[in-house]
């Protein structure tokens, strides 16, 4: 356990010093010039001048700054999530204790869950909306730009709390990282201590797990705010030519997830009021002599279950804008993909219960919840379908956007189906709480959610930055990610119908397949191996390219217009971010700039406004 918490400490202080250290780097947080060199003053809403350095990013209510905030807040929790879950799977490598402690593993275990869907997915997905939405519908900046600097703000002091049992740990008595899961059913924790059970030192409750709890309901609170200002933007600050019959798919479906936020969060933070109620001032919401523990159950996956839907439909809008951009035709039934997105908005209100088909439901009610579960994958394969359409003889190019997009297509296809086996009642009920879950669930988190990210930033790198990556090692990031997201993954699958649990630190058990369990284990720790060394090759040419990477000097770098497909945000681009001017007001040296396709374009001189 103290080899443990030494090991992690250690990590996270070399990822707190390489933070502080890029950050020290980047150019644009020294100067008045904002990130890829646009200039203040271009919205109503902006200063004429920015202040300089960090005080510009403390003040700024510009769209496309907090955008990069929600991106760089982002990285950073996904950088967390992904040392978490490095070490809980070195430590599943061999059966028993090896690495960590069963409680530390379930510290790791709550908060990789907690900071990947909440603190990195949600947030992440913001970051584009505020970057490219406003661009997209030809507003001068989001409705409301003060919130929705709050709400970003908001966020910063949310990651604190939610791993604040980790932060204070080595300073006081009884605290370490919440150990309640992800999903935190009672009894477990209402009651929870530093070791995980009221069986820890004194029967102290754990400060951690209320830090994390608070942490989380404020990172409701920031979605909420930025939910509304979504809606209010797209609804009332549309430009002129921009209506509801031309509206892109990406604008439809943060629209679509924003309404969704809307009703979701709200009923998760009053959830968990009442469970801290419950474990510091004695009420009984969910204590079995009160409103009971399934109480809690329907509550939090009447938010969780659109909570899936609130993650993957921004991106599903990603790769339906993006893919038809290197498919070189229209996306294939634009309509039937902004039906199908309101229709998953619908229904996904509607099966939170086959999360609970193990808990002893009437099962009358379990079918309906499976009939309603079985319908939601039919707006899904739609899109799908409507994907693998747009595809069929199009002008394709392999640039790193497209590879991802196709990524996103299969693995969302092997997440969905084995989402709807777990769909069947009797299903569910043999491999509920098993690997098979855990493989389901990620195969759409991150060969999914996750793959979007990348296509999102691969895509739109130039307009944020005013520079292009490295095309090799963005290729090299796509094979292993998407080589190590199937290895992984996929032996969780098998993990599941061989029977492991999920959640146990040790799988060292007097009977059952220990030997496969180990086998499948070390093949799975292997492809999560290979997932990490891809994200330090993304995380590599991410930063050296943003400092130093070819300046783009065309507002077409992808050549888009040669089949009709050149967006507004590149049509803002040429207008305000072309040939940025250094610190000391003087454009760089022109550079001849590579698009992705494989073959290095002639680069005229373009020539620029004002800036």
């Amino acid at each position: 356990m103290v080899n443990g918490q030494l090991i992690l400490t250690v990590l996270m202080g070399v990822f707190l010093l390489a933070v502080a250290a890029a950050l020290t780097r980047v150019e644009s947080w020294r100067s008045y010039t904002p990130a890829g060199g646009a200039t203040g003053g271009e919205t109503a809403h902006g200063h004429q001048e920015k202040p300089s350095g960090i005080l510009r990013w403390l003040t700024t209510v510009d769209h496309k700054d907090i955008g990069i905030l929600y991106g760089t807040y982002a990285v950073i929790a996904f950088a967390w999530g992904g040392l978490a879950v490095m070490l809980m799977r070195l430590e599943l490598s061999l059966p028993g204790e090896t690495l960590i402690g069963a409680s530390l593993y379930n510290a790791l275990l709550t908060s990789h869950g907690i900071t990947m869907l909440f603190l990195f997915g949600t947030p992440v997905i913001a970051a584009f909306g505020n970057y490219f939405i406003p661009l997209l519908i030809d507003a001068d900046d989001m409705a409301f730009p003060r919130i929705n600097a709050i709400a970003f703000w908001l966020l910063p002091i949310a990651a604190l709390l939610v791993w604040g049992g980790f932060l204070l740990a080595p300073f006081m008595e009884n605290v370490a990282g919440a150990q309640t899961s992800w999903t935190m059913y009672p009894p477990l924790s209402s009651s929870s201590t530093a070791m995980g059970t009221p069986a820890g030192p004194n029967g102290v409750i754990n400060l951690g797990a209320d830090l994390m709890m608070l942490g989380l309901h404020l990172s409701g609170v920031s979605a909420t705010m930025g939910a509304i200002n979504f809606i209010a933007t797209i609804f009332t600050e549309r430009g002129e030519d921009v209506g509801w019959h031309n509206l892109d798919i990406l604008s439809w479906t943060i629209l679509t997830q924003s309404g969704l936020i809307l009703f979701a969060f709200p009923l998760l933070g009053s959830a968990l009021l009442m469970l801290l109620a419950d474990r510091n001032f004695g009420t009984l919401f969910f204590a079995p002599e009160g409103g009971g523990p399934i109480l809690w159950q329907h509550l939090f996956w009447f938010f969780g279950h659109p909570e899936v839907y609130i993650l993957v439909l921004p991106p599903m809008g990603i790769i339906s804008y993006v893919l038809p951009r290197f498919a070189g035709r229209k996306l294939f039934g634009f309509k039937f993909v902004v039906y199908s997105t309101l229709a998953i908005g619908v229904l996904s209100f509607g099966v939170w219960a086959h999360h609970m088909f193990a808990s002893g439901m009437d099962p009358r009610l379990e079918a309906a919840f499976m009939a309603v579960t079985l319908s939601i994958a039919i707006p899904s394969a739609v899109k799908t379908f409507n994907w693998i359409t747009t595809l069929w003889n199009g002008d394709i190019r392999l640039t790193a956007p497209m590879l991802f997009s196709i990524g996103f297509i299969s693995n969302f296809i092997l997440g969905g189906v084995t989402g709807v086996f777990l769909a069947a009642v009797p299903v569910n009920q043999a491999l509920h709480e098993t690997y098979y879950v855990v493989g389901h669930f990620h195969y759409i988190v991150m060969g999914a959610i996750g793959f979007s990210v990348f296509v999102g930033l691969y895509y739109w790198f130039p307009i944020y930055t005013g520079r292009m990556y490295q095309q090799r090692l963005a290729k090299w990031h796509f094979w292993l990610s998407m080589i190590g997201t199937n290895v992984v993954f996929f032996a969780m699958i098998l993990l599941g119908y061989g029977g492991m649990p999920r959640k146990y630190a040790n799988y060292e058990f007097p009977v059952g397949p220990t030997g496969m369990f180990t086998d499948l284990h070390q093949i799975a720790t292997f492809g999560a191996i290979l997932l990490f060394v891809g994200q330090l090759i993304f995380l590599w040419n991410f930063i050296v390219s943003w400092l130093e990477g070819p300046r783009v000097t065309d507002d077409d770098p992808w050549n888009l217009e040669e089949h009709g497909m050149k967006g507004r945000e590149w049509d803002w681009f040429g207008e305000h971010k072309l040939l940025p001017m250094a610190d000391g007001g003087e454009p760089e040296d022109d550079a001849e700039v590579a698009t992705d396709g494989g073959e290095r374009d002639a680069v005229d001189q373009a020539s620029t406004a004002d800036e």
